[in-house]
């Protein structure tokens, strides 16, 4: 009875092909849809090309010059740092929700988490990181 008990829970343990029918049948419906989607809005979609519809713009404003041309590395330090520092004041939340039952403990710690922000920022600021040219 013990080996009979033993051999039932391991073959319900195992895997079959069946159990991911589901998984698969979703991934051929999801690339069905995507498949589909780009086949009817290329047939039934305008195609009249014009001249305004093929020149390249960004936000309305029409492109000057050449876009693989250098240009400084300055916008993507910033963005990278607000990303940064966004992340960061997230983690200001959950204090801030539950800031009366943490008490003193909590309020120190957040005083040390707000210093080590601000020593960031002053270092970000020595270092000229944002300073536009």
């Amino acid at each position: 009875m013990l080996y009979l008990r033993h051999q039932t829970k391991h073959m319900e343990a195992q895997s079959t092909p069946i159990n991911y029918l589901p998984i698969f049948f979703q991934m051929i419906v999801a690339m069905g849809f995507v498949v589909l989607t780009m086949v009817v809005t290329h047939l039934v979609g305008p195609k009249r090309k014009t001249a305004d519809k093929l020149t390249p713009f960004e936000s309305g404003i029409e492109s000057v010059g050449n876009a693989r041309q250098p240009f400084s590395i300055k916008y993507f330090l910033v963005a990278i740092l607000f990303v940064l520092f966004d992340v960061e004041v997230i983690f200001m939340y959950p204090w801030a929700v539950n800031f009366r039952e943490l008490g003193w403990t909590g309020l120190v710690e957040m005083f040390i988490f707000m210093g080590t922000l601000l020593a960031g920022f002053i270092y970000i600021l020595k270092k000229g990181a944002l300073d536009w040219e």
